[in-house]
């Protein structure tokens, strides 16, 4: 029964979402109480986009509907993609994992996806963090020490470089990522929304602040601690030796800076994703497997109000069928050469 009301939920979003939300949060709890901040992120943001932009032919007038149907005989035409990409003033990129997996960046998904012997969603969420922080630290510490050795693709240098080059155009990309690894920051990306957070920023548990924090180890106590190992045993650091807040009088516990299951995402970033998706006439998804709420939504709501979408990833997606555009393979290899100057670009 929670299954089927969490799917119900993903498919009509907005189609009496009201008493949906009410029973999936009943349902769900207290089973997998972690899901929780990804609803309300979820209905936080539909809440403000109701049902005929939320998807495709939900109450729709009979024209949107055959737009829409029009709209899911996606193509993979790249000169087809390049010339509406040349007239896009406003440009849209949403990323995923799937972009800094080409870094070589572990995604903690899938059969592999261990920390000693633990799953992302079992360290990463408040709960975790309140009843062994040492050991929480130890996985965060670990992911910043891989992260400073790892380096953008050429997926992220192409973003970057897109951006630089249409900003003397009058035209601008905004990147929406997932990711927490700043990597596309490293890349040189200027006008960038992490709706995740980044390991690279705190917050204090005392006063709230954050604060970047490049520190290598974080704090004296993690150095040569976090290795991934199943038979690695737990350093069980103090608390007062764990990463402390450095404003005046506070030395409260620091966390790291990203958004854990069970909570909700930052509404002001909200708000800035919800502006930029308003007035974007393209829209690109790249890396990512459209199934992460609200992210998932993003893209499909932009392409519910007749702009081109094209997706950039391995293999299809549930979203797939939305887009006017897909192309298949690593992002490395197809994004460059989709993102290169036109030559109807003038070059001042």
């Amino acid at each position: 029964m929670n299954s089927l009301c969490t799917c119900s939920l993903w498919r009509n979003p907005c189609r009496n979402m009201l008493p949906q939300w009410a029973a999936c949060v009943v349902l769900i709890s207290p089973q997998v109480k972690y899901f929780r901040g990804m609803l309300m992120s979820l209905f936080q943001f539909t809440a403000r986009r109701l049902a005929s932009r939320a998807y495709c032919g939900l109450k729709a007038s009979s024209k949107k509907h055959k737009f829409c149907v029009e709209m899911a005989r996606r193509s993979s035409n790249m000169a087809d993609f390049r010339e509406v990409f040349a007239k896009a003033k406003h440009i849209v990129i949403i990323t995923g994992a799937g972009v800094s997996a080409e870094s070589g960046v572990p995604t903690f998904r899938g059969a592999g996806g261990f920390w000693r012997k633990w799953q992302a969603q079992e360290l990463a969420t408040p709960e975790a963090f309140a009843r062994n922080p040492s050991r929480v630290w130890e996985f965060y510490h670990y992911r910043r020490e891989v992260m400073l050795s790892k380096h953008p693709n050429p997926a992220h240098i192409a973003i970057a470089e897109c951006e630089k080059r249409l900003s003397k155009q009058g035209r601008s990309v905004v990147v929406i990522t997932q990711n927490i690894d700043e990597l596309h920051r490293k890349a040189g990306t200027k006008h960038l929304l992490e709706i995740h957070g980044s390991l690279f920023k705190t917050r204090c548990t005392n006063c709230g602040n954050v604060a970047a924090n490049y520190k290598s180890p974080i704090c004296p106590a993690l150095a040569g601690k976090g290795a991934p190992d199943p038979e690695t045993e737990d350093a069980v650091i103090p608390v007062e030796e764990l990463p402390q807040c450095e404003e005046d009088g506070c030395n409260g516990l620091l966390r790291p800076h990203v958004v854990w299951f069970g909570e909700t995402l930052d509404p002001d970033i909200l708000t800035e994703v919800e502006k930029e998706l308003d007035i974007c006439d393209l829209c690109l998804v790249v890396g990512t497997s459209s199934v992460v709420y609200p992210a998932a939504m993003f893209a499909p709501q932009v392409s519910a109000r007749g702009v081109p979408v094209a997706e950039f990833n391995m293999e299809a997606t549930p979203a797939t069928d939305r887009f006017r555009f897909h192309f298949s393979g690593p992002c490395g290899t197809t994004l460059p050469p989709a993102l290169a100057r036109h030559e109807t670009e003038i070059i001042s």
